[in-house]
């Protein structure tokens, strides 16, 4: 059987309000979160992706509002991701309203927290957010790919592919995989990253950063993705879910 292709906008909230912005600068204002939600979910989005993009611990009070009155509005899934460091943030996120959550820098710092998680949540709870960049001059990678953290600032030396076989060896339910190079620049997705991660891997791919077009969306699922992540072109109204999920179905992707 195959599965249908999912269309997930991704809203990233500061202090409340969702932004927008390149390689995560320049951040701009896109509006309520919790209307975004329900305007995408009338649109036909298949799950929603909330990022805490401060992720500190002064703002995880008013995420935790976000997500429980985002919850309370739509009834597709919600991934939330954003300063999640220890079993018990996940156990927090769940009560809120999440149905997924994602986890990044925490565990780079500390891989035995995916199977943790894993084994007390089930590991369709869990998604490995992995922010990915080309290898700068001076650092070598087996795959010429290197995982970053602090919104693709900081380089950390470690293959992202080989990585993202590990995180899915110990448990990780899902990859949302971002290309840094590509974010906010609306040239694409980086299609070769896709594959190069698609082959290691037996868990669900999404491919985030890069769209632009709709026609953007057709290779990244030929690829080797299995949900496609937009924000911008949504937030801005410049692409609708429905024009993504009719751009997919012309080229052979189910869709739901």
């Amino acid at each position: 059987m195959t599965v249908a292709v999912r269309v997930i906008p991704c809203l990233d909230v500061d202090a409340g309000r969702v932004v927008k912005g390149v390689n995560f600068v320049d951040l701009r204002d896109a509006g309520d979160p919790v209307e975004l939600a329900a305007a995408y979910d009338e649109a036909g989005a298949d799950e929603l992706t909330f990022l805490d993009v401060t992720a500190s611990s002064d703002d995880r009070g008013t995420m935790l509002d976000v997500v429980r009155r985002t919850a309370e509005t739509v009834f597709i899934p919600l991934t939330v991701g954003g300063g999640v460091r220890k079993v018990a943030d996940v156990d927090v996120l769940l009560r809120a309203g999440a149905d997924k959550v994602g986890v990044n820098t925490a565990a780079i710092a500390r891989p035995e927290l995916i199977a943790e998680i894993a084994e007390r949540f089930g590991r369709q709870v869990l998604v490995l957010s992995l922010d990915v960049r080309r290898t700068p001059a001076g650092t070598e990678t087996d795959s010429g790919f290197e995982v970053t953290t602090h919104g693709g600032r900081r380089g950390t030396g470690m293959d992202a592919v080989g990585w993202a076989a590990r995180a899915a060896e110990l448990g990780a339910g899902e990859i949302l995989l971002n290309s840094m190079d590509a974010d906010g620049t609306k040239s694409g997705f980086d299609l070769e990253l896709i594959g190069a991660v698609r082959r290691v891997v037996d868990v669900p791919v999404v491919a985030s950063g890069g769209a632009g077009a709709v026609a953007h969306f057709p290779p990244a699922v030929a690829a080797g993705a299995d949900a496609v992540l937009a924000a911008s072109v949504f937030h801005f109204g410049e692409l609708s879910v429905g024009e993504v999920k009719d751009a997919l179905r012309g080229a052979g992707h189910p869709v739901r």
